[in-house]
């Protein structure tokens, strides 16, 4: 998919450099990560690119049945603010859904219950632990 210099792609080759910079970017207590071994165990991931640069990512994984995990929405600042993540998300959750996955779920801070509202998701109870 291509609008206005914009390529969505499903499952690119993505360098550690590239998602460095966008979590960098994107995320102030961001530390240098090997991206590598997290995408060998991923079930997919969309980029997004405007002239070669990558401006957003989201990651998804999997139990390996019918449930999915949205993980790491990520959109440069430049960018942010135009629908890139919805964009993304939504591109996502159709792949997750092809490839097997009957339900997708996230977690996200509360003032985000809006962005994921118009990415198709509608809250639940749920519960975490930190480890």
């Amino acid at each position: 998919m291509t609008i206005d210099d914009l390529v969505l792609t499903i499952r690119p080759d993505l360098t550690d450099g590239a998602l460095n910079e966008l979590f960098t970017a994107a995320w102030p207590d961001h530390r240098k990560t090997a991206f590598e071994p997290l995408l060998a165990r991923s079930l997919t991931w969309v980029a997004l690119h405007r002239g070669g640069r990558l401006v957003g990512y989201v990651n998804v994984v999997g139990d390996g049945g019918a449930h999915a995990f949205v993980l790491d929405t990520t959109v440069h600042p430049d960018e942010q603010r135009a629908g890139l993540g919805v964009r993304l998300v939504r591109a996502a959750a159709a792949e997750a859904r092809m490839l097997g996955a009957h339900w997708l779920h996230v977690d996200y801070e509360p003032e985000l219950e809006s962005f994921y509202a118009r990415c198709g998701f509608r809250p639940t109870a749920a519960g975490l632990m930190r480890l």
